[in-house]
């Protein structure tokens, strides 16, 4: 079992990351909430999870052990499996996903892609017990108002990246769509963030 990597990031498009460690590439797939804060270049730690399949071996990488254990704890719900929660954890920050589930906020669970009205409301009764001791901030992190500009390749990036998390090419093009109007960015996994922060309920 491979349970954390420290190594040179060579490449980055959203979700994967490819880290050089020794030598030998990883590709790693990462929610938003890890990507977003990763470096351009230079060495990176994750901790990860590998989750084995009969059509595939994926590696799973996080920005720390507590969001590893969280991602644990969400495919362990029935009916979600790796991809739905690495889509959970790229709509929304983990404190925000506990928020959600300890204050059985079914609505926001829905917005993200693939979470269906009974797939929410199995999170919030299965998930309830497992996060109750989750220790939430006092207030929540706000949002990057950084103003810089965009270009095609990062808009193609990112609507990439939003369509390997489940959403449709429409619904993609509108979120980014939306978001530009009133920021600009230079940054791929920005724009990915705002334009799903965006999807989510009172955005």
């Amino acid at each position: 079992m491979i349970g954390r990597l420290k190594g040179e990031v060579l490449e980055k498009q959203p979700p994967m990351i490819l880290l050089d460690v020794m030598g030998v590439g990883y590709e790693v797939l990462a929610p938003m909430s890890t990507f977003y804060n990763l470096p351009e270049t230079g060495v990176a730690v994750l901790h990860t999870h590998l989750s084995i399949s009969e059509n595939a071996h994926q590696l799973f990488g996080f920005s720390s052990q507590q969001e590893r254990s969280l991602f644990r704890q969400l495919i362990k719900v029935s009916g979600v499996g790796p991809k739905m929660g690495l889509a959970v954890l790229s709509s929304m920050e983990p404190n925000e996903v506990v928020a959600a589930i300890l204050n059985d906020n079914v609505t926001a669970l829905t917005k993200i892609p693939g979470v269906g009205k009974k797939t929410a409301e199995r999170l919030v009764i299965e998930m309830r017990d497992r996060v109750k001791d989750w220790q939430l901030p006092a207030g929540a992190a706000g949002d990057n108002n950084e103003a810089v500009a965009a270009n095609g390749d990062i808009l193609a990036e990112a609507e990439s990246a939003m369509i390997a998390l489940g959403y449709k090419p429409a619904e993609a093009t509108k979120a980014i769509a939306r978001v530009l109007k009133t920021n600009e960015v230079t940054r791929s996994e920005e724009l990915i963030r705002l334009a799903l922060r965006s999807m989510l309920p009172g955005a």
